[in-house]
C-alpha cells in the first residue's frame, strides 16, 4: 500500500516543532520555512498517524545490495530506551565541527574515529521507531527549544546538515537513544574531507569491514557498478 504525503502539508506541521533548531543546523542564515523538510525525521512521530509504529527513511542517492526487508529486522536489535537506528558518519566532518569543544576538552571522545570515538551520525539511512519516539520522555524533551539551545552552547555547535546534525549532537549527550547500525548498511562513499585538511586521519573514519548492503553516493560520488 502506497500513501503519498503532500510536502507542503508536512512542512506546515513540522515548522512549529523544528523552527528553533533550524538556525543551529541549517546552511542558510535564517530559519527558512522550506528548510523544515530537512528535519522531517526528527519529528516524524508527531506528524505520522498513530497506527504507523516504524518507518525507514532513506536518501535518494543509495544503491541496495540486499533486500530492504532485512533492514527492518534491525528494529529487533534496538536496546532498551533506543528510539532511532542510524549508522556512524564515515568522514571527519564532526571532528571539524566540534573543533572548539575538542580544544577545550582534550580528553573527549567527541569527534574521534570509531571504534572508541564518537564520530557522529549520517542520516542517509534511518530507522525510526515512531512508537518508541512517542513514548520517550527524554527524546521529546530534547526537541524543546531550551534544550536545543543548551546543547548547542555546551558543544559550540553550528551545523548545516539538518536532522543529521541534531542526531549527532544529541548522540554525544545521550548515546542510549540510538541503535548504531553497522557501516555496511550505510556505506558512504564521499571523500571530500580527505582532500580538505584531514588526509592524515581520514581512513580511520572511512574504513568499513564486511559485505556492503547499501552504498551511499553522498556528495555526488559515483556508486560502484555491479
Amino acid at each position: 500500500q502506497v500513501i503519498v504525503h503532500d510536502v507542503n502539508e508536512l512542512t506546515e506541521k513540522l515548522f512549529p516543532i523544528v523552527e528553533a533548531m533550524q538556525k543551529h543546523f541549517s546552511a542558510g542564515s535564517g530559519t527558512y520555512y522550506s528548510d523544515s523538510i530537512f528535519f522531517l525525521s526528527v519529528a516524524m512521530h508527531r506528524i505520522m498517524p498513530k497506527e504507523i509504529t516504524q518507518i525507514i527513511q532513506v536518501d535518494l542517492d543509495l544503491k541496495y545490495k540486499t533486500n530492504i526487508r532485512d533492514l527492518f529486522d534491525e528494529f529487533e536489535n534496538f536496546p532498551e530506551g533506543a528510539v532511532i537506528g542510524i549508522a556512524r558518519e564515515m568522514q571527519p566532518v564532526y571532528r571539524h565541527t566540534f573543533w572548539q569543544y575538542r580544544r577545550e576538552n582534550p580528553q573527549t571522545k567527541v569527534g574521534d574515529p570509531p571504534p572508541d570515538g564518537l564520530p557522529g551520525f549520517n542520516s542517509g539511512v534511518l530507522l525510526l521507531n515512531l512508537e518508541a519516539m512517542r513514548q520517550s520522555k527524554l527524546y521529546n524533551e530534547l526537541l524543546e527549544p531550551t534544550m536545543v539551545q543548551k546543547l548547542t552552547e555546551k558543544y559550540h555547535f553550528k551545523g548545516h546538515l539538518g536532522d543529521q546534525d541534531f542526531f549527532t549532537m544529541v548522540g554525544m549527550e545521550h548515546p542510549e537513544l540510538f541503535h548504531v547500525l553497522d557501516c555496511t548498511w550505510n556505506r558512504q562513499l564521499c571523500t571530500w574531507w580527505r582532500d580538505h585538511g584531514y588526509s592524515d586521519v581520514f581512513n580511520q573514519y572511512f574504513q568499513c569491514e564486511g559485505e556492503v548492503k547499501i552504498y551511499h553516493g553522498n556528495c555526488n560520488t559515483p556508486i560502484p557498478e555491479d
